[in-house]
């Protein structure tokens, strides 16, 4: 047996020589055998030599480590300068006042696990509740969270946490998101300790050596993925054969949803098998469907397809109501639900062909214990789906990200309920181990209440999904509801609570409480399928198969196929003029057209168009937590996907809704008027990240200003369509009542996995969460400036490709021949050809002209745009396009003028990588996808081309697509931009100056893509200038790029041209930090901080200028002709000069919050003290959080003993006199 540690504190961390660490411990008598042995029979030897051994001092803990990592056959711990592998890895704790502290993480492997031994106390007294391995849990946990960022960036946050009680258990508990949520028991609350004895099993030891070597290969739902996907397409290729031999598509789905249900059950051991004795459950042999009664029909009927239609038939029968089935000559349990109902139905079982019962005995042979829920649905749904089958290959939603939303949502705050009721007990735990007798009974039943109370609220809460789909949100909530339970139950038989007491209560979480809405009736059954297999799942996992009571599917209602957001009294076919019922195209048909053989939508391809009577908002059930991934639909694209009459009900029913929000929008509303009216507790929603554009942000804005703040947001996140497996980009925000700061998480590197899906690494940053999703500068509230109207414009909105002609084709038509056509055929950029080469096309363009004007004088022309454009406008939904369709959608009547009188204007891409203006001759047609500003000044070229105007442009505009690229909102990221005036330090030297750069960079990007039109382009210019500045080495392609283009040229220009702009603004004091590598990689960094807050000051100032009647304008004679006044002076501006602070750089101190009142639970007292911790910069003693609250009675003397729990539990931590959060 090991010999005692060296004397001495636990926490006194003797020094362990270089060479220590790959030694085993040097006392012959603790020594393995050198003589090589078997697996068990060293693990038996371990096993024998630690039992009993309490690891006193830290050394004997190291013993303990080093001593299994041999038996399991993984490298010992050894000293590294990364850090990466060793005991007592050291560790620093970042306080809010700036501050640190040190740590030291018992036992550290990178990417892999923190583990943290159980610390005996130094104090004699035994009469004392032992909370040693919960203290080991959160102080692990605690470290965990503290790894700093280059570490996390190194190996990421480790998935797994080992709690070492020496001698006697290992705890395992894993987070495979590794995005910081809460370490949960691993597999689950019944299994996760592994007793010394267990390591005689050789599946424990895999386990954990696993978790040493390849702990992301034990993440469960890893290999769920795969046996799904497998599952998914065999159904897939079956449904496929039944609609090809005339069955419906809703009818085939039902059937194979009874189908993959019996697989299920029977390989979980609650379907016996054919012929066999016994009861349900008692003989079918779980992964191995070929041996149950279900595959056993199948096979023994696969050349009798009318006797196996009546045997199916039977089973299902006999399994809605339970009892004796004939077709296996067993009992078999009553399932009940609405999956088996219908028997008399003639599609309740389908005749099969050999084929196909060949293809089904595949499917089943699949393990169905392992089918990962949470995508099954979603694969499942596009299995089903004749319209969807195509992208059953196609990527699905990862759990992680689901996990991503619902944990900070639903758990959280769940979590931090529990960590008030765990902290309660254990206080009354400990104060009951220093009584006898009743008093000591007292107490402890005191200590379980609390926790009993506790599950009571987490088996009657209710969390609604108002647009569930399949069901894949509800199910992750319903699993993780199930861990906390365990957790929770785990914690009552520490305390004494018996198992009998617990299973004669009866009380548990089930599917009851997931409530869902969903409009599609096959995705809604899927929903209440996937809720079931997954409770069964983990019922059967964590209790045994003999654990499941009759009926073992319930129908309790709670998914609902209905609306979410729009409800009516009566629907009806819309009617047109004529008394006829009103079609649209079905939106994804097309046929060729007969003349040009392009595809154009097919005008016979319609569906009916509906009109909605006595339009009203949905109501949704009530429910404590709303989460979801509502339906993302644009708000031009809503008539065409929804129908005219729809959308006009939609907009009547909710009146207060911008007609311009997105579709999704509609949920986020609903979601936070009930949360701010105390109608739930928390919403958290998956959109679009257009969430952030101006048309969505009112929405978000609005409830911002009432009585709700944001907790968590991630801005832009990667995300895969359920339907379609399309990669798309979306936001997730969660809100509650109240005001306060939340967690914004943003992506700062994607890496591809095995399916397509992105595992991404995050950072988080704490404090007031703005409508845009970002913490510092509100530029959200950033006011349209006067000066900056009416002079951008998006490019001309063609809505019509055969506008677009190539130059032969413009010849063939009649330019240069034809009179006056000339003047209706302009040179025409897109953003493509300002970033990636000029393509030389043209357009037409006869805004101006009636139809029979354009007919009448160029004809060419006329029969070109009649068979190019109006068969595509015919079918479109705007009556205006369908009348006019030989002019653009949008022809721009406002940018034409501003353009008359200009040589020339400035162009930027909207949505593009780099955020580059250019100027483009006046006769250059802009496409829609352009920006176009009606300045042909060089000095306002320079100052928008300035790092101060690009800095303001990204974060008041938004971002699209999957490559996640900035667009220029013009509305925002223009029309609120404040230009340097002589107020701020622009004199026309300067002016003058940034003129000159600005006209050299125009000019020598031109000149440079000019001279090498193939192998240039302004893209690979400035990816390589990007590369420049952040220091990087290039690539030998970006150096021949670096060479073509002159690339060290430009870059000098455009520091020359920012040091002038920010001359011009008096903040040169900005120049050196924000012209820094780590400013060109880190978009959030102090200098760019700085320089938005006085851009966002200055905005003010301009808005207060404004609204006095004075108005800087950029053209005054054509925005205002008449004489403005004259400018306020800086001084009675209040603006600062050069090298002054900005404008409210300093706030105001904020007084100290008033006492509050001592809360009157234990819960609740342990939630006030730790939230106060939590708040607080600075250390707090015991008279200063005395000093917080008031209140009658001796409720100080319990302070020390709160504290101490707290302490305990890792929710404080001691520094000195006083505790931190």
């Amino acid at each position: 047996m090991p010999n005692a540690s060296p004397k001495g504190s636990a926490r006194g961390r003797p020094t362990i020589a270089p060479n220590a660490a790959h030694a085993m411990t040097a006392h012959p008598s603790t020594s393995p055998s050198a003589v090589p042995q078997p697996d068990a029979a060293r693990a038996a030897d371990f096993i024998a030599r630690w039992s009993g051994v309490a690891a006193s001092e830290l050394s004997t803990a190291q013993s303990f480590v080093r001593e299994l990592c041999e038996l399991l056959g993984v490298p010992v711990p050894h000293p590294t300068p990364g850090l990466d592998y060793m005991f007592e890895r050291p560790i620093t704790f970042r306080h809010g006042d700036g501050s640190s502290s040190p740590g030291r993480i018992d036992c550290y492997r990178r990417g892999a696990f923190v583990l943290e031994a159980k610390k005996l106390r130094a104090s004699a007294d035994t009469r004392r509740f032992d909370d040693a391995l919960l203290r080991a849990r959160a102080q692990a946990e605690g470290y965990a969270r503290a790894l700093e960022p280059a570490e996390l960036a190194a190996g990421g946050r480790p998935p797994f946490l080992l709690v070492v009680d020496v001698g006697q258990v290992i705890e395992l508990y894993a987070e495979f998101t590794r995005s910081g949520a809460t370490y949960t028991p691993f597999p689950d609350p019944r299994s996760h300790r592994i007793a010394l004895a267990d390591l005689a099993r050789a599946e424990v030891r895999d386990t954990l050596r696993r978790i040493w070597l390849d702990p992301l290969g034990l993440d469960p739902a890893r290999a769920s993925a795969r046996v799904t996907r497998e599952v998914a397409a065999q159904l897939a290729e079956l449904a496929r054969s039944l609609e090809a031999s005339g069955h419906a598509p809703q009818l085939v789905a039902a059937y194979l949803t009874r189908c993959l249900f019996s697989m299920f059950a029977e390989d979980v051991g609650l379907l016996p098998g054919a012929g066999e004795g016994g009861q349900g459950g008692q003989s079918a042999q779980g992964g191995q469907g070929d041996q149950g009664g279900f595959v056993t029909l199948l096979k023994r009927h696969r050349d009798d397809p009318v006797t196996l239609q009546r045997m199916l038939a039977a089973l299902w029968a006999d399994m809605d109501r339970g009892g004796f089935s004939v077709a296996l000559a067993q009992t078999v349990l009553r399932f009940n639900g609405k999956l088996f109902k219908g028997a008399a139905d003639d599609a309740y079982s389908l005749p099969l062909t050999r084929a196909q019962v060949d293809l089904l005995l595949a499917a089943a042979r699949a393990n169905w214990r392992e089918v990962e829920p949470a995508i099954f649905g979603a694969l499942l749904e596009r299995a089903l789906d004749p319209a969807e089958r195509h992208a059953l290959g196609a990527h699905y939603t990862p759990r992680a990200y689901v996990e991503r939303l619902v944990l900070p949502t639903v758990m959280e705050p769940l979590r931090r309920e529990w960590a008030d009721a765990q902290a309660a007990a254990l206080l009354l735990a400990h104060e009951a181990a220093e009584l006898d007798g009743r008093p000591r009974d007292a107490k402890m039943d005191a200590a379980r209440a609390e926790l009993r109370r506790f599950h009571h609220r987490l088996c009657t809460l209710r969390v609604l999904d108002p647009a569930c789909g399949s069901g894949n949100f509800l199910y992750v909530t319903l699993e993780h509801l199930k861990r906390l339970e365990g957790e929770v139950l785990n914690q009552l038989g520490a305390l004494g609570e018996t198992q009998n007491k617990l299973a004669l209560e009866g009380e548990t979480v089930t599917p009851q409480q997931l409530l869902g809405l969903e409009v599609n009736a096959r995705a809604a059954a899927l929903a209440e399928l996937v809720l079931w297999i997954g409770y069964l799942q983990w019922h059967i996992r964590t209790r045994g198969d003999r654990a499941v009571a009759e009926p073992v599917v319930h129908d309790y209602g709670n998914i609902v196929c209905r609306d979410a957001v729009l409800a009516w009294s009566a629907q009806r076919p819309l009617l047109d003029a004529q008394g006829q019922p009103r079609t649209r195209w079905d939106g994804r048909t097309y046929t060729a057209h007969p003349a040009t053989f392009e595809p154009v939508p097919d005008p016979a391809a319609q569906v009916p168009q509906w009109a909605y009577d006595q339009p009203r908002a949905a109501d949704w059930p009530q429910a404590d937590y709303i989460v979801g991934n509502p339906p993302f639909i644009g708000d031009k694209r809503l008539r065409e996907a929804l129908g005219e009459g729809y959308v006009d009900a939609l907009r009547a029913a909710w009146p207060d809704m911008p007609e311009s929000a997105d579709f999704v929008m509609y949920w986020w509303h609903a979601a936070a008027r009930k949360v701010a009216a105390g109608q739930a507790q928390r919403f958290g929603f998956i959109t679009t990240n257009s969430l952030r554009q101006t048309f969505n942000r009112r929405v978000v804005q609005s409830a911002l200003n009432g009585d709700l703040h944001l907790v968590y947001a991630i801005p832009d996140h990667p995300w895969v369509d359920s339907a379609s497996g399309a990669a798309v980009r979306i936001a997730m925000t969660v809100a509650e009542p109240g005001a306060g700061e939340g967690r914004l998480q943003t992506v700062i590197t994607e890496t591809p996995g095995e399916y397509g899906e992105m595992t991404v690494q995050l950072r988080e940053q704490t404090g007031l969460i703005h409508a845009d999703l970002k913490v510092g500068p509100n530029l959200a509230a950033a006011p349209a400036l006067l000066a900056m109207q009416n002079i951008s414009s998006n490019g001309v909105m063609r809505a019509g490709d055969g506008f677009l002609v190539t130059s032969e084709q413009a010849v063939d038509m009649g330019m240069g021949r034809v009179p006056g056509l000339d003047a209706h055929i302009h040179a025409y950029r897109s953003g493509r050809d300002l970033t990636g080469g000029n393509r030389g096309l043209l357009i037409i363009d006869f805004y101006g002209l009636t139809a029979e004007q354009v007919r009448l004088r160029f004809p060419a022309a006329y029969q070109w745009l009649l068979e190019r454009v109006k068969p595509e406008r015919d079918l479109n939904n705007r009556p205006k396009l369908k009348r006019d369709w030989w002019i653009f959608g949008e022809p721009r009547r406002l940018l034409r003028s501003a353009l008359v009188g200009l040589s020339r204007y400035i162009a930027t891409v909207e949505t593009a990588k780099h955020r580059i203006f250019q100027f483009l001759d006046v006769g250059i047609f802009p496409d829609h996808k352009l920006v176009a500003i009606a300045l042909d000044d060089a000095f306002h070229l320079g100052v928008l081309s300035s790092s101060a105007h690009v800095a303001w442009a990204l974060g008041t505009g938004s971002w699209l697509g999957v490559g996640n690229d900035p667009v220029y909102v013009k509305t925002r990221c223009f029309e609120t931009f404040p230009f340097p005036d002589a107020d701020t330090g622009l004199t026309p030297a300067l002016r003058q100056r940034i003129a000159e750069r600005a006209e050299a960079i125009d000019a020598h990007r031109k000149q440079v893509l000019a001279a090498h039109p193939g192998a240039l382009t302004l893209t690979a210019l400035y990816n390589v200038l990007d590369a420049l500045r952040a220091g990087r080495a290039l690539t030998p392609k970006e150096r021949t790029v670096h060479q073509l283009g002159l690339v060290a040229v430009l870059a000098e220009l455009h520091a020359e041209l920012d040091a002038a702009v920010l001359a011009a603004y008096g903040w040169s004091d900005l120049a050196a930090p924000l012209a820094a590598p780590t400013a060109a990689e880190d978009g959030d960094s102090t200098a760019k901080t700085v320089l938005l807050t006085r851009l966002l000051a200055l905005n003010h100032a301009r808005a207060a200028e404004e609204a006095a009647g004075a108005v800087r304008w950029l053209r005054p004679a054509f925005q205002h002709p008449q004489p403005s006044a004259a400018p306020p002076t800086q001084a009675t501006l209040g603006m600062e000069g050069e090298g002054e602070q900005p404008v409210a750089a300093t706030p105001a101190r904020i007084p100290e919050p008033p006492a509050q009142p001592w809360p009157s639970t234990l819960p609740e007292q342990m939630r006030a003290v730790a939230d106060l911790l939590a708040a607080s910069a600075q250390p707090l003693d015991l008279e200063a959080l005395t000093s917080r609250f008031k209140g009658r009675g001796p409720w100080k003397k319990s302070l020390p003993r709160i504290l101490e729990t707290l302490e305990a539990l890792g929710r404080a931590r001691r520094e000195g006199q006083g505790w931190r959060g």
